[in-house]
Formats: C-alpha cells, structure tokens, sequence
C-alpha cells in the first residue's frame, strides 16, 4: 500500500514503516545518541511518542490526518541502541475521527502503550 501522509517525516527519528496496510501499519526504529536524555543512554519519551504518532498516522494513511490527543502509557525504559517496533491498528471509525491503538516493542517487552486520537479535516491543517 503506499504512503499517502508524512511523506516528508526524518526516518532516522520516527521510524521506517515496514508495513502499511488499511488501517495497519508496522515501523521500526533504532534509538539514536541523539536521543540521549543523559549519559546513561536513556532515551527521551518525546522519541518513543514520535514513533507512536508516525506509526499511527500511517494507520490511518490518509494527507490530511492529525493528531487529536493520546492516552498513552510509558512502561519501559529504552535505551540508545535498543530497537523498538512500533504497531498501530485503527479501532474504530467514525466521521472524520480515527481511535488508533498504538503499541511499542523492544523484542518480546511492551516499552510503550496507547490509543491515539485521530482526525481526518476536509482539508490540510495549514490551508487558509
């Protein structure tokens, strides 16, 4: 299926979608030293929250999708190095609405949870 929104998006720190289906995707991701919160490696939650998003708004894969709200739970730490796959499925549909699940994977550990609130607007966000 191909990409319909955030075509412009850095891979390097939102992931690379390994696969994009109707209202599915797959991204995986490698946590950079730029990601680094401190000199332990700890990666900063904004990155892990990137991930989540990108991989929910290709669920849904449509241009003019945006993000709502979230509820979202941290239940891991990560780490620089570690690698993290990112699942979205859209839970339900209704009007321009998308409740998307999200969940973030290091090997067989949830490191990240939650059900992002999506929006489809009749036109991109920035246009007059």
């Amino acid at each position: 299926m191909d990409i319909m929104t955030h075509k412009k998006i850095d891979q390097a720190l939102c992931g690379r979608p390994v696969l994009v289906e109707e209202n599915r995707c797959v991204v995986e991701f490698k946590a950079l030293d730029v990601m680094a919160a401190d000199d332990s490696g700890l990666v900063h939650g904004g990155f892990i929250f990137g991930l989540a998003d990108y991989t929910a708004m290709l669920a849904v894969n449509h241009p003019n999708v945006v993000l709502g709200g979230a509820q979202v739970k941290f239940l891991k730490p990560s780490k620089v190095g570690d690698i993290l796959t990112a699942e979205a499925t859209v839970l339900t549909t209704e009007g321009k609405k998308r409740m998307v699940s999200v969940k973030v994977m290091k090997e067989n550990d949830v490191v990240f949870e939650g059900e992002l609130t999506c929006f489809i607007p009749p036109k991109h966000v920035l246009q007059p």
